[in-house]
């Protein structure tokens, strides 16, 4: 998708008042949020196919798609930690902007849905928003530092 397609898309968010667009093809997939603080614009990269595909105009009735922030899985060694794993490529950082606090710190106790890090992707700042609940036990990532699709970022203890 073309920088000029996604902001036409954002006009078109803009315009219809609507709350959220979300758009699935085979080569990515698009999440368009308006919120009363920011616009946040999530997009996650799949394998590039060699044939492009078609681009669809976006459809104001889309359904969500499920596109999970962080995914759980156990974390080796045979503790009961959860890893909350990056779910695109990008930069990793701990908080909004260098004079902010960090989202969250070692021992911080957590929800499910709180922002815990941002990723930037292609000029976009997408937050990553945990999808367990419990304490971190770990910060795996080093800010500012570049991410792959699916590394963890968090060891996350539930109990």
């Amino acid at each position: 998708m073309k920088v000029k397609e996604i902001r036409d898309l954002i006009d078109f968010l803009a315009d219809s008042g609507l709350e959220e667009v979300n758009i699935e093809t085979e080569e990515f997939k698009i999440k368009v949020k308006r919120s009363n603080e920011a616009q946040i614009v999530e997009t996650v990269a799949a394998p590039v196919v060699a044939a492009p595909a078609p681009v669809a105009a976006p459809v104001p009735a889309a359904a969500p798609a499920p596109a999970p922030a962080a995914v759980e899985s156990p974390a080796p060694a045979g503790n009961n930690y959860i890893e909350v794993k990056s779910p695109m490529i990008g930069t990793f950082y701990k908080a909004a902007n260098p004079e902010s606090p960090n989202f969250v710190n070692v021992g911080d106790k957590i929800s499910a849905g709180d922002t815990v890090c941002i990723i930037e992707a292609m000029k976009l700042f997408n937050e990553i928003e945990s999808e367990v609940s419990g304490t971190i036990v770990k910060i795996l990532a080093e800010n500012a530092a570049p991410v792959e699709y699916d590394q963890p970022l968090f060891l996350v203890d539930p109990s």
